[in-house]
């Protein structure tokens, strides 16, 4: 009885389940995506800015139109030139304030992580490629200026103006240049280095000739060509934290270069009309095809027989 008893208690145990280790679960690690696009554009505050410089620009072109007519055209090489300065500069800012002359740069930065694997972030900026197309315009305008102010050769001249394109043009090359490779501050620093050959010639072939042409007009050639030099320098500076690092966001930057613009333009053309203007030593008179045109003997004759 007993042994039939202990046999029926052995056959419901054995039914259930044996106990065993429960399985020790590893934690997976989790997946690592890349952080979200940051798009950098322009906001309220940098079209605002936009329109306003445009219509400083204007005014600013309508100024020195009317002081042009107050002398006579032999006279009006600094106007010409000053007032075709703001016009390219109310055109670019025209652009810019439109939508128009802007790109997007797309550039794609890495994160370096020690125990997962790195990320990558792409930022999307805008580049103001209109602002450029300005600049290989009107600074080399604005050396003319300065060069025929000193009295300089043209050779001089020359040279800046092509040392002048060279750093233009790297700045634009070095604003689209990929990240994380040295072309891009490659650029910056060619750029730079033509910065540099711009002073020299500016400081040492300017300043002796415009010695030359007497002690006040040296004086005033050295205040604004050291006054054009400063905003100069200021240029790479908002470049570099800009475009090139992108420390400053699109508005600062929109609001910096307006600023410089102004004073490097608008305030450097009406300073240099109006003590021209006091200042006979810093005429350049140009008679000839500029003030009266072509001459009876230059004229192109026709109905003449060439036997006659």
């Amino acid at each position: 009885m007993i042994v039939d008893t202990f046999e029926e208690v052995l056959k419901k145990t054995s039914i259930l389940p044996l106990p065993t280790a429960s399985p020790t679960s590893i934690p997976s690690i989790p997946p690592v995506h890349g952080d979200k696009p940051d798009y950098q554009m322009i906001g309220d505050s940098g079209k605002k800015t936009l329109w306003v410089v445009f219509v400083l620009m204007l005014i600013a072109s309508a100024g020195f139109t009317a002081l042009s007519w107050r002398v006579p055209l032999s006279k009006r090489l600094y106007h010409t030139i000053t007032t075709i300065i703001t016009i390219t500069a109310a055109i670019s800012y025209f652009a810019m304030a439109s939508g128009h002359g802007i790109s997007v740069q797309t550039i794609t930065i890495r994160h370096q992580n020690d125990h997962v694997p790195d990320t990558f972030t792409e930022v999307h900026r805008q580049v103001f490629w209109a602002r450029y197309v300005d600049w290989s315009l009107t600074t080399p305008l604005l050396l003319l200026d300065l060069g025929l102010l000193a009295g300089m050769s043209g050779g001089h001249i020359f040279m800046a103006i092509v040392a002048d394109l060279i750093m233009v043009l790297t700045g634009l090359f070095a604003a689209f240049g990929e990240e994380g490779t040295p072309q891009k501050w490659g650029w910056y620093t060619i750029a730079c280095i033509a910065y540099i050959f711009i002073i020299w010639h500016l400081a040492l072939n300017g300043g002796a000739n415009a010695s030359a042409k007497g002690p006040k007009l040296r004086s005033f050639f050295i205040a604004i060509g050291a006054y054009t030099l400063i905003l100069w320098t200021a240029y790479p500076v908002v470049w570099g934290l800009a475009d090139g690092a992108r420390i400053v966001g699109v508005d600062g930057e929109v609001i910096a270069y307006a600023v410089l613009d102004v004073l490097a333009k608008g305030v450097f053309g009406a300073w240099l009309l109006v003590t021209h203007a006091k200042m006979p030593e810093s005429d350049v008179e140009l008679n000839g095809f500029w003030a009266n045109g072509l001459s009876k003997e230059g004229a192109i004759r026709i109905g003449e027989d060439d036997g006659a």
